[in-house]
């Protein structure tokens, strides 16, 4: 029960907790100024000083226009010639790369990621400093325009990620299909996110009849369509950003001709700061109850339905040390045991290799003595041959000799006649 009573100079309220306790609170008209009623201007000052940071992750396949459209969101090349995009820097496909940037509108900074256990791990520090906020509050998930629903790969994806992080979809290069076919299209995917239980992005419930109206209006045009464009073109006497064609040009600001608009209010203008509380009081809290769970989950009685500790944290903490000791002796065992196994293979390729050598010795030391035996009889062969050449020339000396003598026998006895 809540009653409330009015006077000229105060406004008394009464709630009635509960029906035995009755709680009164007074409220009073100043009859100055105290300056309490400062205090949004100095919330407005420390966030201006401070800025805030605001984790985007843009996921898509290469080529589908992710770094021109996120150039086109903040009006700013964030990816110039200087720092292209990555699909220009990056040969996989399949690789997270992390930009930070630093954008400032009227004196309030922005810090840009274009990429929870490091927050995690900060939080639970005893000496807490002052710790960036990178965990990622909006996931862009670009969808090829190929106007026949989700490939796989993206339903795998997002079912991954929708509980860990906002997910919103976006037709990439809705200027390639005309309307019909991009409601078609749009019907379809939001179809197939329906059928395997994807959760995406969930705007806030509010009773003021133009935000929710203007809810609506944007759940209508789920998943947007968008176009990006680094290029300013003049239309009409206006100068637009948009892609210029035979047939005429798409405006990105236009939302006759995509949802760029929407996309931009919705994450820059309207829902930012609903993102990044989602992102800190659904996804980040899911995901540190599941980490402390995880810390406590051996020491929990399954037995139980409320599901009561059965040891201390410390007991938990010994038991899990002792685990690891365990663990590491079981580690050295088989590392000693394949040390042994390396040491005898070693060993005994060694035996066989001196094996293969004496082997090879006797082999040589055999083709060798065979080589001296002939070589020996060769030289015996030689040694016979030499002492025959020599005994018939010695016969042939000792007959030219004779001969040689008759001739001078047979010359003196013809000078006697």
């Amino acid at each position: 029960m809540h009653e409330k009573l009015r006077g000229a100079n105060a406004e008394r309220s009464i709630v009635f907790a509960s029906p035995s306790v009755c709680v009164l609170f007074q409220q009073r008209n100043l009859e100055g100024y105290v300056g309490f009623a400062n205090l949004p201007n100095q919330v407005y000052r420390k966030s201006v000083k401070r800025g805030f940071e605001f984790t985007l992750m843009v996921v898509g396949e290469s080529g589908l226009g992710k770094s021109t459209l996120i150039n086109s969101l903040f009006l700013t090349d964030l990816y110039s010639k200087d720092y292209p995009g990555p699909s220009q820097r990056i040969k996989k496909t399949v690789q997270v790369e992390q930009s930070k940037v630093l954008i400032k509108e009227g004196g309030v900074q922005l810090t840009f990621l274009d990429v929870f256990e490091d927050f995690l791990n900060a939080e639970s520090r005893v000496n807490r400093r002052q710790m960036p906020d990178n965990r990622v509050h909006c996931c862009l998930y670009f969808i090829a325009p190929s106007g026949h629903g989700l490939k796989p790969l993206d339903i795998e994806f997002m079912k991954r990620l929708h509980d860990k992080v906002n997910v919103i979809p976006l037709i990439a290069k809705a200027d390639t299909l005309t309307p019909e076919e991009c409601q078609l299209f749009k019907k379809q995917i939001m179809k197939e996110i329906q059928e395997h239980k994807i959760k995406i992005y969930e705007f806030p419930d509010t009773e003021d009849d133009e935000d929710s109206k203007l809810i609506r209006k944007i759940k209508e045009k789920m998943p947007l369509a968008v176009v990006g464009s680094n290029v300013v073109i003049e239309v009409n006497g206006r100068k637009v950003r948009g892609r210029q064609y035979p047939w005429g040009v798409a405006e990105v600001e236009n939302g006759e001709h995509c949802d760029f608009t929407v996309l931009r209010n919705m994450l820059i203008r309207t829902h930012m700061q609903d993102l990044k509380d989602v992102t800190n009081n659904v996804h980040y809290e899911n995901y540190r109850s599941k980490k402390l769970a995880a810390v406590t989950c051996n020491g929990v009685d399954a037995t139980k339905n409320k599901g009561q500790l059965t040891k201390s944290p410390l007991a938990q903490m010994e038991e899990e040390r002792r685990e690891h000791v365990m663990k590491m002796k079981k580690m050295e065992t088989e590392m000693e045991q394949v040390f042994e196994m390396k040491v005898k293979e070693k060993k005994q390729k060694l035996k066989d290799s001196e094996a293969e050598l004496e082997r090879r010795h006797e082999q040589m030391k055999q083709n060798l003595e065979a080589q001296y035996k002939e070589l020996e009889e060769k030289r015996r062969q030689f040694e016979d041959e030499k002492a025959n050449w020599e005994a018939q020339q010695r016969i042939l000396e000792q007959q030219k000799l004779d001969a040689s003598k008759t001739m001078e026998k047979n010359k003196k006895k013809g000078k006697i006649f």
